[in-house]
This record gives structure tokens, sequence and C-alpha cells, in this order.
């Protein structure tokens, strides 16, 4: 399965002064796979220690931090000597051992001459419990779950992507509709490496959704297991508000839809949880969409949304018949599954940060601003084929933007201020 962040691990490996690695996203993107495939293919040896449940390499850190004595350990676990130039050291689950954690600082600062790469579905949440970091020793890369691009090149469909690529709309347009049907197949199916997997080898979404449902009991699970006893309710009821959230004409967050009279002091602990866990991304409004977005946060405005389009599908038991009605799906729950795509899509790109602007009135609303950190970019997005573009006028003749974008279902096309993006084609942004 070709994952984008393969190539971003490679580069990682060829850096003269790389610093040990650390791979962050939920529970279920990926990660395991990805760190022992780059093991076996990147690597003569690797070193696989899973910390979950393992009392024995807990026992090897809980001891003095020399790097010398941890690698002994390391050989007499693996059953062979490690070579620092030709072997891949993998910590899974690193946040079950705050010890292992904090040793990446020595083998940093001690003997940086060893490769090392982790990653903790849970990391997040042990930091908040007061777990050693070690800060400015390490170096991060985002796992997510598989882009649309990701997707396509799973389905088969590589010379699709290559065409998007190269920017040959002409040609891209004149397959629209295979863009349009794989497009309909990823709301769907979504990106979960599992649920791609099996959707790919046998194109059968009743199983796709049964593994999608595994996926969403195992975090239920994961509230009740690790999160504080009195935080599971207010978790739980948190993450079953999303969809109706989402489905809002004005999809701002409001605590009193989770229940009546609930208080944004009272689900701090419960958002947090689900942000460190990496289940949700919040989208802050920003009240001047000027560089830098983040000095403009309006603290208690966002959007939230969940990690993965098709998990999102599940929740709202999206039927299968949507998938034949035209361009309906898209349209669905007022356009929010169409929302989330495009979200999910931005968060692969991890040079840029995502907010939205509404003006003080509310009666202007772009869904998405991106800060590239050299300019400030607008995108609406649009399920309907109604493309009267009012907040997007209305942003534009009050701020001047370089660029803006419209994406919808409609073929690329440059206007004079106003660049139409088609959905299909969103991840050439």
């Amino acid at each position: 399965m070709y994952r984008n962040a393969m190539e971003l691990l490679h580069k990682w490996k060829q850096k003269k002064n790389k610093k040990p690695l650390i791979i962050r996203g939920a529970r279920q993107v990926g990660k395991t796979w990805i760190m022992k495939n780059f093991g076996t293919t990147a690597y003569k040896q690797m070193v696989y220690v899973n910390f979950d449940s393992n009392q024995q390499m807990k026992n090897l850190f809980e001891g003095n931090m020399s790097i010398a004595r941890i690698i002994t350990g390391l050989e007499l676990y693996a059953g062979h000597k490690i070579s620092p130039e030709d072997t891949l050291l993998i910590f899974d689950e690193i946040q079950e051992v705050p010890k292992a954690l904090t040793s990446l600082k020595y083998f940093n600062e001690d003997a940086p001459q060893y490769q090392v790469i982790c990653a903790g579905s849970l990391l997040g949440v042990a930091l908040h419990q007061g777990t050693s970091f070690p800060v400015g020793k390490v170096e991060f890369l985002n796992l997510h779950p598989l882009s649309f691009k990701e997707f396509m090149i799973a389905m088969g469909k590589d010379q699709f992507v290559e065409v998007l690529e190269k920017g040959d709309f002409n040609l891209a347009n004149t397959f629209k509709q295979e863009y349009i049907d794989l497009l309909k197949y990823y709301y769907y199916v979504g990106g979960m490496p599992e649920v791609v997997a099996s959707f790919s080898d046998n194109q059968d979404f009743n199983e796709a959704r049964e593994i999608q449902k595994r996926i969403l009991a195992a975090y239920e699970q994961d509230f009740s297991k690790h999160a504080p006893n009195e935080v599971v309710p207010r978790i739980r009821m948190l993450w079953n508000s999303i969809p109706s959230q989402l489905t809002k004409e004005n999809r701002k967050f409001i605590y009193g839809l989770i229940k009546d009279g609930a208080r944004a002091k009272d689900y701090e602990m419960a958002m947090l949880w689900l942000s460190d866990c990496g289940l949700v991304h919040k989208v802050q409004r920003v009240t001047t969409p000027s560089l830098p977005l983040k000095a403009y946060e309006d603290l208690k405005a966002f959007k939230l949304f969940v990690l993965d389009v098709g998990l999102l599908s599940c929740m709202v038991r999206l039927e299968q018949r949507v998938l034949l009605g035209g361009n309906e799906l898209f349209k669905e729950f007022k356009g929010a599954l169409t929302e989330q795509y495009v979200l999910q899509q931005l968060k692969t790109l991890d040079t840029i940060e995502t907010y939205y602007w509404t003006n003080d009135r509310g009666s202007a609303e772009i869904d998405f601003v991106i800060d590239n950190g050299h300019e400030v970019i607008p995108i609406e997005v649009k399920a309907e084929t109604n493309l009267k573009a009012k907040s997007l006028k209305t942003y534009y003749e009050k701020f001047s933007p370089k660029t803006s974008i419209r994406t919808a279902m409609t073929e690329y096309k440059q206007e004079e201020w106003l660049l139409n993006l088609p959905l299909w084609s969103i991840s050439v942004i």
C-alpha cells in the first residue's frame, strides 16, 4: 500500500544530523505497519519493541539512562548485534514506558549514530499526565488516514493521480466521471488502512462497513480503558454529537447540542482527550484573515471534525444506495461529508494551518482559510450545484486575496479572481 509518509521517512534517513523520529497519529491509521515496512525495505535489519504489556522491556528502561546499557539489553532481546549504520530501532506504544520516551533525549545527545523511530497512539494523552518529554531532541511526522490520492493508488488508479499531479485538467476532465465514482467510494470507504485494503481486494461495501464499525467500537473501548473514569461519559457524549453538529447549517460547535445546559468548562477535558488521541480535528475561527492566522484565533468559536470521512459516513449510517444517486451523495447531510472530506485532505499537508472565517454579523462564512506562510487563501466548499459564491465575493471585496478557491463538482476553471477546483482534485491545492 502506497503511503506518502514513506517518502518522508526516506528523507529522514538521508539526513546527516537526524534526531529520533516520533510518528503521531490516531490508533489504526497505520503507524506500526509503516514503521515495520520502512524497517524491512530501507535497512538490513530492525529491532521492533512494542512496550504494551512488555514487562521485560519496561524493566530495561527503568534502569539508568546509559545508551550502551540499553543497546546491550536490546541486543539480548533481539538475539543479534545492533549495527547503528544499518539497523532501525522501532519503539511502538512508547507512551506505555515514560522512561523510554525520556531515553530519546540521550539517544540524541550521547548516541546520535543510532536510528530510532517511535510511535504511540495515546502519546498526547500521556504527555498531559505529566510524562517527561524530550523537548527539542526529537522530530515528528504526522500520519493520517489515506488521502484521496493514496486511495486512488490503492485502487490501482496510479495514472489518474499522475494526470492530476501534472496539472493536465483537459485530460482529467475527459475522465471526470471516473474521478467522481472514485470519490463516491472514498466518501463511503474512507482512508483507514484496514478498510481500504479490504475494499481494494474485493470491492465489498458491506465488509468495509463492518471493519469501520469495529474500529469505532475499539475507539469506544479506548475511552473506557485509558480515560479518567469521571470524563468517560462526557467523551462519549461529545464524540457522538459530532455528526449532528456537522449537519447544522452553521457548523460552529455548540456545547448545548451535547446536552441541555452544557458549558465549555464541563467538556474541556473530554475535548482535550479526543484531540490528543487524534480522533478529532478542531478548526478555529479567525477574526481577521491576516498572517499569521494563529495570531487572530477566536478561541471561543470552532468547528469539530472527525479523523476520517468513511468513519463519519459509518457514524451517520450512510446507506450504499446513495452511491447510485448521481451526485446526491455530495449533498447528503447538508454537505457535511464534503466539508469533512476537504478538511481531511488539507490535514495531510503538514506545511499549512487550517482555520475558518466569518464576519462579525455571521452573514458571511468561508469554510476554510489556510496559511501557507506566504499568503492567506480562502477556500469555499460547495456540495450543491448552485455555485453562487456570495460569501467568497464578500471576502474578496473586503480583503483582496491573491488567490481565492472554490471547490465543487465542477470542472477546473480559472476566472478573473477565482480558481474553480473540482472536489476530486483538491489534493493538488
